[in-house]
Order: structure tokens, then C-alpha cells, then sequence
């Protein structure tokens, strides 16, 4: 759309919930611009557990209406993304001294049955000795609980979503810093300033503020507008990743002393992923790094439970995140509410354009969280479309039955070139779309140069032309996670690549 015309909506933050927001808001025919200060996902959205799920933990804390909308919503995305949705069993041994095993099967009965389920199997005891999930474990533990949630590559569900509002009208803008917006009539008159320090100055019948961390920062910024940032509570979360230390698609769920959990995660083929911590947080987003402390807890987290220990010299990369909870006044930032807000700002005008500010959420519930801001923008638009994300599938994901198996198994035989590790990857990146990005391709050869790992030309070239991907940082860690597999120089190779070859090579697919 020009961006010199007044549009129906304007999204601030390229996370989860702004993009999720831009598609539904796209989808029921509104005019959407979405503009994000640095790259897609490239905060909270690209550094979470990589679940979706219910939040077994929460049950704890009686969040039962956060667990059923959760739980509903894990069924509702295996079915519109399920390339990317992948269901993963989960092992919990048992320790008596932490927790009684009655109240872990009560929690796991409720588990089971406070949501839809009609995919997913059943949770069970096993015993730990006798069945293969016990092998790594350490000999105190005898018994354990086997559930199910699923796994999902949450950078690209953010890059999907982004994609998917696009290709409904949306703009979608990024490294573009909103700067300050004003009411001016019936209008937001919004500035965003580029990288480059050049503005741009936009027009907008309605404001969303999704900015995550730096919800409060764009407030800021939003001229006589009071809002409910202050009930805003920062928690960071850390990860680390250690080379593989068990065998099998499983995860598992470690109780910990402190009542927390820590999950341990197969990742990425080659490694194990394990997190998070929960850590109250009070700087820059932007600057927010794990430290040693928060390795050395998910270190002794794991070795409770694994016979084969490790330390923090095992650890071969870290991410951390600040989660924007909505502060419920809880003391202990684990027991703070992961359900969402939202805050409607009508203005103290008559005809005045809404504003509405997004605090919380989970990456689970952040299509329901869509609807909801725009149930509470539907006044304002007279001719503003129904619900309809609930059942279209994300970009890649119009698979016949949602059977990411069957479609894996067809597109192995129509490309048996292709190396199956390989083949597996494009699969669950790019679902059905993943014809678009091979073409006419029938080798390797065919797609260009290897930088490193099975990460070729086209590729690249693909992702700067469709997934507004600018640099080899956007490409090895938020389109992908490529630079785990990769050598040293390869970022740097593919920023000399694209700053020579981007325009001639997207042209050419």
C-alpha cells in the first residue's frame, strides 16, 4: 500500500503477538502497516523455550483458565502449522522428596483433560528402570510420568505469521523505530526513524503497541496517552545448549529444589537444550545476556537428575530473553501470571483513534491474543471481517490432514538428491512452500555455493527476497539456527555475499 495513505491499523513490535496481530487484523480486511526497530522475532520471540503447550507447571498456581486456553490452542496450531508444530513427548521423573506422586498425577489427569485433546496421547507412569527414557537418569530415580505438549521452531512462527499478514496487504516494515505518535483528529500521526536515521511519517486510524520488553519505552513515546505499563514486570530467561546427552525424540521435565522446573530439550539433531530461568530484570532488553550464575543453576538443575554431569565449559551456546509478564503482584517471578492483558485507550475525544497496549502473553495463546485486540478494536471499523485464524493454515501448512508425515514422505520421493537431514530441515521450515524455494532444482549444484552446514545460495536468496531477511545474523539464528552447524566466518561470509549479490540473486528465483 502507499505509505503516504492513511491505513486502518498500525502494529508497533515484529514479535509474536504484533505479527499475529497484523495477519488477523490483515485477514478481516483492514489496511495494516507493522513496523518492528530491529528484525523479525528478533527479542523475546526468538529466544523462548520453543514450546507449545499448556503450562503444567501453572497448574500449581491455579491458573486452570491460562492452562484450558493454552491446551486449546496447542490443538488449534498443530492444525494450521504443522510443519512447525512438532508433538513431543515429555518424561518427568519422580523425586518423592520434591513433590508426592499422587499430586503429579492428579496434575497430569487435569493435564489431560482441562483441553481439547484429540491428537496427543494420553500421559502414563513408567518405570524409569526398565524403559529406555530412564537410561541417562540417575539410580535414585525409580518412577516417572510421560506427557505429551510439542515442540516449535518459534522464530519462523513469527517470520510465518509476518508473512502471512503480508500476503493479505499488510506492510510490514523493518528496522524501523517508532519514534512518536500523536492523536491529530481521527488519526494517529505516527514517525518511525530507519536505521539510516531517515523518518517516516505515517497516518493510522488505530495504534497497537506490541512492542514486548519495550512496551513501555513506546508509551513513552505516544504523546497524553496513560496506560497500564506500569503494571509491566520484566523477568529474564536463559538457556543453555550442551552436545546431545540422551538418545530419543523425548523431552524431559526436571523438578527442581526450589519448585521451579527446568526442561532438558532434544535440539537441533546435535544438541540438548535445556531451561529457563526466572530472574527479575530492570535494564536494557536490548542488552540482556545469561550470566554465570544462571548457567551454573541450569547445570546442577540437569545433574539432579542425569547420571552423566555436565559443567558450564560443556555449554557451547547460551541465549537469554526478558519475558514483558503482566505484573499480578505475585512475589516470585516463576508465579507471575503468563496470561495477557490487553488496555484499551479510546482518547477523551469524541471519534478519537484507539490505542491499544499488549502486556504478557505466551507464545502459545498469541492467536487468541489477536482476536481479542481486535474484538476490542471491532467498534471502530463498521466493516471489520470475522474471526478466521483458527482455521487457515500458516504459510506452508495447507498440507492434506495437517500430516506433516505423509507430505515429508511424498516430497522425499519427488527429491531423492537431496540428503535426508537436509530434506527434513526445508520440510519443517518451509511445509508445502518449500517447491517455491527448490524450483526446477535437481543437485546440489543447482543451488549455488554452500556457505556451511546444508546452508546454499538460493536459499539465502530466498529468504532476503520473501522473509525480509537483511544480514547472515537474520538468516543463521532467527530463519534458522543453521549457525550452531556452522564455522566461524560464515556470518560474515554471507553479509559480503548478499552486500554483492543480493539484488542479482533474489531476481533470479
Amino acid at each position: 500500500m502507499p505509505l503516504g495513505d492513511t491505513v486502518d491499523l498500525m502494529v508497533i513490535g515484529g514479535g509474536v503477538n504484533g505479527v499475529g496481530i497484523a495477519r488477523d487484523a490483515a485477514g478481516r480486511g483492514l489496511s495494516v502497516i507493522l513496523c518492528e526497530q530491529a528484525d523479525l522475532a528478533s527479542g523475546t520471540s526468538s529466544s523462548s523455550s520453543k514450546l507449545i503447550h499448556g503450562g503444567l507447571r501453572y497448574l500449581e498456581h491455579y491458573a486452570f483458565s491460562l492452562v484450558r486456553k493454552a491446551l486449546s490452542e496447542r490443538e488449534t496450531l498443530m492444525q494450521i502449522a504443522p510443519h512447525l508444530i512438532e508433538p513431543m513427548r515429555f518424561v518427568l521423573p519422580h523425586d518423592a522428596s520434591l513433590r508426592p506422586a499422587w499430586m503429579i498425577r492428579a496434575g497430569l489427569f487435569l493435564y489431560d483433560h482441562l483441553g481439547k485433546r484429540t491428537r496427543l496421547p494420553a500421559s502414563r507412569s513408567i518405570n524409569l528402570k526398565t524403559t529406555p527414557e530412564g537410561d541417562p537418569l540417575r539410580d535414585h530415580l525409580k518412577k516417572g510420568f510421560v506427557y505429551s505438549d510439542c515442540w516449535v521452531d518459534d522464530s519462523r512462527l513469527v517470520v510465518l505469521n509476518a508473512l502471512g499478514a503480508a500476503e493479505r496487504g499488510a506492510t510490514i516494515l523493518t528496522r524501523q523505530r517508532c519514534i512518536s505518535a500523536r492523536r491529530d483528529g481521527d488519526a494517529w500521526a505516527v514517525t518511525l526513524c530507519g536505521a539510516n536515521g531517515v523518518e517516516l511519517h505515517l497516518r493510522s486510524r488505530a495504534l497497537v503497541n506490541a512492542a514486548g520488553p519495550w512496551v513501555d519505552g513506546v508509551s513513552e513515546t505516544i504523546d497524553g496517552v496513560q496506560t497500564q505499563v506500569n503494571s509491566l514486570r520484566l523477568v529474564k530467561g536463559s538457556h543453555i545448549i550442551v552436545d546431545r546427552r540422551y538418545q530419543g525424540d523425548h523431552a524431559y521435565i526436571l523438578q527442581n529444589v526450589d519448585r521451579r522446573v527446568v526442561f532438558a530439550l532434544p535440539f537441533q539433531d546435535r544438541f540438548t537444550l535445556i531451561g529457563t530461568t526466572d530472574i527479575p530484570f530492570d535494564g536494557d532488553p536490548a542488552q540482556v545476556a545469561i550470566d554465570d550464575d544462571e548457567i551454573i543453576y541450569l547445570c546442577d538443575a540437569f545433574n539432579r537428575s542425569f547420571a552423566k554431569a555436565i559443567s558450564p565449559q560443556d555449554v557451547v551456546w547460551s541465549y537469554a530473553a526478558v519475558r514483558p509478564l503482566y505484573d499480578d503482584a505475585a512475589g516470585d517471578p516463576s508465579s507471575v501470571t503468563r496470561d495477557y492483558q490487553l488496555d484499551l485507550n479510546s482518547g477523551p475525544e469524541e471519534n478519537a483513534p484507539p490505542l491499544v497496549t499488549i502486556l504478557g502473553g505466551k507464545i502459545t495463546t498469541y492467536r487468541l491474543l489477536a482476536e481479542h485486540a481486535l474484538s476490542l478494536l471491532s467498534p471502530y471499523f463498521s466493516n471489520l471481517g470475522a474471526p478466521w485464524t483458527a482455521t487457515a493454515p500458516l504459510p506452508g501448512g495447507d498440507m492434506p490432514d495437517a500430516d506433516f508425515d505423509r507430505f515429508f514422505d511424498t516430497f522425499r520421493k519427488e527429491n531423492p538428491w537431496l540428503p535426508t537431514h537436509f530434506a527434513l530441515r526445508l520440510a519443517r521450515a518451509y511445509g508445502v512452500r518449500v517447491g517455491d524455494l527448490l524450483g526446477d532444482t535437481t543437485s546440489l549444484d543447482d543451488l549455488g555455493n554452500c556457505f556451511g552446514g546444508d546452508l546454499y545460495e538460493r536459499e539465502v536468496a530466498y529468504l532476503v527476497r520473501y522473509e525480509w531477511a537483511l544480514s547472515g545474523e537474520d538468516i543463521l539464528w532467527r530463519r534458522s539456527k543453521l549457525g550452531l552447524h556452522c564455522d566461524d566466518g560464515v556470518e560474515a561470509a554471507i553479509d559480503d555475499w548478499l552486500s554483492n549479490e543480493t539484488t542479482t540473486a533474489a531476481r533470479a528465483l
